[in-house]
């Protein structure tokens, strides 16, 4: 029997994951972090901050429900410093945006990646208990975050090699286990992508003594065989964007360079796509998706602020985009998240959720 959510899923109106966190959460994070409250006290408060945010998601008309990724201080590096061999530490300086720098953390390989258990497995378990009969989405880094942001600590790996094909074999286990606890909808973030977008990305991926075709092929290896092994009736999307910390970004550039290989070469059921301005470039990159079962997630509504897109604009623009791919594959949401980090962007709640509205009632003119 076909899984309905395949059929469905991704959503004519969908969303990447992340939401702002409630000024109350954010005080009981503080008090952790100060050893005012316990680990029990601050896990009861998100807990009552994220059934909070079930009911709100439901009430803007979201049909995939997320946990906002509430108990997470990152997007990535709280999943990756979950797996076997893999440390989160202090940094000496933090990620840099446009205008701004990140918190001075990172994560570090100071052994064999592997999986025995993770702790965000019981994230799940909760998110979905509170959901009911929502579709439950969940959201982890790709695992080509941690090949290009982690620091490998000298003689653990001897090459990308044996460190790939330790990674890809934790995220099955992550994969495999998460889907026995009832997850059918996994979506996987990639910024590493937007490396090949522009000059100084290049520049960099050659101080790694990678060529821009090595680059794609690792990338690519490590989604696909990463996933290789879902099962049959598990949905499997993949966000890409070009950095979200504060409302800024990290680069600019088009996806032509390496969109063979994003949309004509990776083996997941969704794409979702930063579009939200001019830094993404055009839609002619899509040309290159070759199949019919591959939906594309125009992210056309942007995270970053809260003035809302002219609506008949957002709809011409889905209409360009059926130049290059049927309107049936087709989907909208905010081109990222609103909260990437437990910063989150520079927007109010409200905004927030004029944006999600907005996301929904366009996709009921453009598709109902």
């Amino acid at each position: 029997m076909t899984n309905q959510l395949l059929v469905k899923a991704p959503f004519k109106a969908d969303h990447v994951g992340s939401f702002l966190r409630p000024e109350r959460l954010k005080q009981a994070r503080a008090q952790f972090e100060q050893k005012d409250i316990s680990q029990e006290q601050l896990t009861q408060v998100e807990n009552e901050e994220i059934i909070k945010l079930i009911e709100k998601q439901k009430e803007a008309g979201l049909l995939s429900i997320t946990d906002g990724e509430f108990r997470r201080k990152w997007w990535h590096f709280d999943f990756l410093s979950g797996l076997d061999g893999v440390e989160f530490y202090e940094t000496d300086q933090g990620l840099s945006f446009k205008g701004v720098q990140t918190k001075a953390h990172g994560i570090k390989v100071t052994g064999k990646i592997g999986f025995s258990t993770h702790y965000m497995i019981e994230h799940f378990k909760f998110l979905k208990e509170a959901a009911g009969d929502a579709v439950v989405k969940f959201t982890i880094p790709s695992p080509n975050m941690l090949y290009y942001r982690a620091a490998i600590e000298e003689g653990v790996y001897n090459n990308d090699e044996e460190l790939f094909s330790d990674l890809i074999t934790a995220y099955q286990g992550f994969i495999q286990a998460i889907y026995d606890e009832g997850c059918l909808y996994l979506q996987i973030d990639d910024t590493s992508w937007a490396t090949s977008f522009s000059e100084e990305g290049l520049a960099s991926l050659k101080d790694r003594g990678l060529s821009l075709e090595q680059a794609l092929s690792l990338s690519a290896r490590a989604i696909n065989e990463s996933i290789s092994k879902r099962p049959a009736d598990m949905l499997v999307t993949m966000h890409i964007c070009r950095g979200n910390f504060r409302s800024t970004y990290i680069t600019s550039g088009s996806y032509e360079l390496v969109s063979e290989t994003i949309f004509g070469g990776l083996h997941v059921d969704g794409l979702f796509l930063e579009f939200d301005d001019e830094r993404s470039g055009g839609f002619e990159p899509l040309r290159h998706v070759n199949r019919k079962d591959l939906n594309i997630v125009l992210g056309l509504i942007t995270s970053k602020h809260g003035d809302l897109e002219e609506e008949e604009l957002v709809k011409a623009r889905i209409e360009d985009a059926t130049k290059y791919v049927p309107k049936e594959q087709l989907c909208l949401s905010p081109q990222c998240g609103f909260s990437s980090t437990e910063e989150g962007n520079i927007l109010t709640e409200e905004e927030q959720w004029a944006k999600i509205r907005h996301v929904v009632q366009i996709a009921k003119d453009v598709w109902n």
